[in-house]
């Protein structure tokens, strides 16, 4: 399903317009975006928990090279599944 599907689908299922149901899914991702961003988490009981997590500098690999490289400290996006979510996936 891509962006433009789910907003349609959101609208349908809300009894917006698409316009509305656009907004409403840009103001949805960009909460969780801002939150994220400041380090924060974002939890829906019974769906998940988007959050932060830290990943250490470590040495890698170029593929194409073989020559050892060294990889930066950073931070990584991370959704977690509720319980909610994975019963209606199974």
């Amino acid at each position: 399903m891509t962006k433009s599907e789910f907003v349609d689908a959101v609208a349908e299922k809300a009894g917006l317009s698409k316009k509305d149901a656009g907004e409403a899914v840009e103001a949805f991702l960009s909460t969780i975006e801002g939150e994220l961003a400041k380090d924060g988490e974002v939890s829906f009981s019974g769906f998940g928990k988007f959050s932060v997590t830290k990943t250490a500098a470590r040495q890698g690999r170029n593929p194409a090279t073989g020559e050892t490289i060294q990889i930066k400290a950073g931070k990584r996006p991370k959704f977690s599944a509720g319980a909610g979510l994975k019963k209606a996936v199974k």
